[in-house]
């Protein structure tokens, strides 16, 4: 499982696609999403502006990964 660190309380899922690197567009992304290739802990998720959290964990095929904040400590 691949962990995406994010600076910020939420990320989308269109965004955090984008941010890892699986969809190369927003284009890609919201096409990964509308044919049902992404799950949402564990359900179906179509919904491309769905917000995501720290301990969220996105599944595609092949791929794993958990939402977690990056360590802002200096």
């Amino acid at each position: 499982m691949d962990k995406i660190e994010i600076t910020t309380e939420t990320i989308t899922l269109e965004g955090l696609l984008k941010f890892s690197g699986i969809a190369e567009t927003g284009g890609a992304a919201k096409q990964m999403i509308r044919d049902g290739l992404v799950l949402v802990n564990g359900a179906p998720c179509t919904q491309r502006g769905r917000k995501l959290r720290q301990g969220d964990r996105v599944f595609l095929p092949q791929r794993e990964i958990e939402v977690v904040y990056a360590d802002q400590d200096p």
